[in-house]
């Protein structure tokens, strides 16, 4: 059995349809069965139920899995769109609060020791507000119409190697623990995801910089650790989904990227991702979610085929 073999067989069906999808190149019309089987999924279900409430949840941790934007995003990643009337609530719920640089925002309140007001407000990070735009691509919006103007936007703070710490004026001088002139590891990462689904700048200098900055992180992890994101042992443990930063997430927006494929540095982050593979192809989780308990792969001891679906994926993208 090799490792597509191993999704689709003891994959969910959820899965299987995503495997379907983004790997088989199957036609949605002709998975019309296998997608009300995806929608009758308890846990999907209960996805679907979370993101009407998107702003429920206040932004105070982009670690959190409970966050709307990652249910979200995990829902259009698997093949689902806006036909589902959840992710298109979600999506019109994300459209109402946009600040006038075109930038989408979310809840969050900001201690007044942190330099926030100490109230919920509506407002963005760089940590968050990639992750709202490239959501709005992945449902099929418009570019230009929706989406554009923001990302200009948030591309203006780049650096050289990468994209601060950035908060939007409402939540006054909120910054995260580093120093001033460092690049934020995760904002450089989802912004990195960000232009990954855009034409204009997925080849742009502004990408391949912003991807070889990562890999520095990668090639130096004993010595930088800016923001106090780190790239050692847990970094390196493999997990699922990819909604932090770990070699898994850090990986599979990097293979989008062909400016950076034949990189060394690129290629010794995969050649450590393939030397944990099982005989038959199949990956087991090394670290999880406690949140994920009840997912497949929210446990250590078994091969998982979602996170061996994340990984193959990454190698199919590359070639």
């Amino acid at each position: 059995m090799d490792a597509l073999d191993f999704i689709l067989e003891k994959g969910e069906e959820w899965l299987q349809y995503a495997v379907r999808i983004n790997m088989l190149g199957e036609s949605k019309d002709d998975l019309k069965d296998l997608h009300r089987k995806v929608l009758s999924d308890p846990k999907i279900k209960a996805y679907l139920n979370d993101i009407t409430n998107y702003h429920g949840i206040l932004v105070s941790n982009h670690k959190n899995p409970d966050l709307p934007i990652h249910k979200l995003l995990f829902l259009l990643d698997i093949g689902l769109d806006t036909d589902v009337p959840e992710i298109r609530t979600a999506v019109g719920k994300i459209m109402e609060h946009k600040d006038p640089d075109g930038v989408y925002m979310s809840l969050t309140n900001i201690p007044e020791h942190f330099g926030g007001s100490g109230k919920d407000v509506f407002g963005w990070c760089l940590c968050d507000a990639p992750l709202l735009l490239y959501a709005l691509i992945k449902a099929g919006l418009g570019y230009e119409e929706h989406i554009k103007h923001g990302v200009d936007h948030l591309v203006s703070f780049r650096k050289d190697n990468g994209f601060p710490c950035t908060v939007s004026k409402e939540f006054g001088k909120f910054r995260g623990p580093g120093r001033k002139d460092d690049c934020c590891p995760y904002a450089s990462l989802v912004m990195l995801k960000l232009l990954s689904a855009v034409p204009e700048y997925r080849d742009s200098d502004i990408a391949t910089n912003t991807a070889k900055g990562l890999l520095s992180l990668w090639e130096n992890s004993l010595e930088l650790h800016p923001y106090m994101f780190y790239m050692g042992t847990d970094f390196r443990k493999l997990k699922a989904p990819a909604i932090w930063y770990d070699i898994v997430s850090v990986t599979d927006v990097l293979s989008r990227f062909g400016s950076v494929r034949s990189d060394a540095r690129f290629i010794e982050m995969v050649s450590t991702m393939k030397r944990k593979q099982n005989d038959d192809g199949s990956f087991t989780p090394e670290a999880v979610y406690q949140k994920f308990k009840g997912w497949e792969f929210g446990q250590k001891k078994d091969p998982s085929p979602y996170l061996t679906y994340l990984c193959h994926r990454i190698f199919a993208r590359i070639g």
